[in-house]
């Protein structure tokens, strides 16, 4: 059994990975139903949170169905980042999240996310701080190194580990790889292999398909997997995993009148969300992860994301799901 702290999270649990403008409330809710067990928002702006910024605040909202449930934080300034955590305790999430594994440009820029691996020193120190603000579990998302030259996770790993953390979440790329690539996982899998190490370590980068998981679970040895872009448009994968795992064959595929269903849903959810105008604004970009390699759907696409109507738009989705018959996968 994988804990963390008193949170039992089964014998190889699957994460799903916090993504900016993906794993929100509705798009949690789809992944739940479809097998994660353990779940992590969108990372959160330390400096928003104290500021009490809106977009900020929204991203604190967690609901019972979905624990356990973690809170992801990312910030550059030790204070800031102390002070959130206790902000975020109050709204009692299951765990504290630490990104330092973000690539994207605007925030590395500051040294937050993965620009804090070029200060390794600041990223324990920060570390140390959050753990001693809480009286949560904090775990760590993190990425192997900077650069080529600077793959410290090892030694890393162990040092937050010293200073608190209870698990470590491990994206097999550095920061100058972005997302291009492919994932390494030896690394990885030397982390969970230390005779130091006592916490759980998950892997993290390009498990796409159920062979895979099982692939790097049986040779790599980490207690679990975290998923992130292969769930996007997809939450079946984590069920079909696990149903992988224990008997060996694929569970059937979602149906199109499935994947309209889990649209559908998803749009309805974020309506209810966020509003109706920015609840359809954002499902726009989920339509395409949804019926991709569908034959035929170019067409209904285009009005989907033309479409500012709620009701048109589940017209749209009501007509695929009940043609089902015409669209069929390439």
């Amino acid at each position: 059994m994988v804990k963390i702290r008193d949170i039992e999270l089964g014998e190889f649990p699957l994460l799903l990975a916090p993504m900016e403008d993906v794993s929100d409330p509705p798009f949690r809710a789809l992944c739940k139903k479809h097998g994660a067990d353990l779940m992590y928002t969108e990372f959160i702006s330390s400096e928003g949170l104290i500021r009490d910024a809106a977009k900020s605040v929204q991203k604190l909202d967690i609901y019972e169905y979905e624990r356990p449930v973690g809170i992801q934080i990312f910030g550059y300034d030790i204070e800031s980042m102390r002070q959130s955590a206790q902000i975020i305790e109050k709204t009692n999430p299951d765990i504290i999240d630490i990104n330092y594994g973000c690539p994207v440009k605007k925030v590395v820029c500051k040294g937050a996310g993965s620009g804090i691996l070029q200060d390794i020193p600041k990223m324990v120190r920060m570390t140390a701080e959050i753990v001693k603000a809480t009286n949560l579990p904090v775990t760590v998302k993190t990425r192997l190194g900077w650069d080529d030259n600077t793959k410290f996770i090892l030694d890393t790993a162990e040092r937050l580990q010293d200073v608190g953390i209870e698990a470590i979440s491990i994206h097999g790329r550095t920061r100058k790889q972005m997302y291009k690539g492919e994932a390494d996982w030896s690394l990885i899998g030397d982390v969970k292999n230390n005779p130091r190490m006592k916490i759980p370590v998950f892997g993290n980068g390009d498990i796409d398909t159920p062979e895979k998981a099982v692939e790097y679970k049986n040779r790599y040895g980490i207690d679990g997997i975290m998923i992130g872009r292969a769930s996007i448009g997809y939450p079946w994968i984590f069920n079909e995993i696990k149903h992988f795992m224990n008997t060996g064959t694929h569970m059937e595929s979602p149906s199109v009148a499935d994947r309209v269903q889990a649209a559908m849903d998803h749009l309805q959810m974020s309506v209810n969300w966020k509003g109706e105008a920015l609840g359809i604004a954002e499902m726009k970009r989920h339509y395409s992860n949804y019926f991709k390699g569908i034959a035929h759907m170019k067409e209904y696409r285009m009005k989907l994301v033309t479409s500012f109507e709620l009701s048109e738009i589940m017209e749209i989705l009501a007509f695929i799901q009940e043609n089902e018959a015409n669209f069929e996968f390439a």
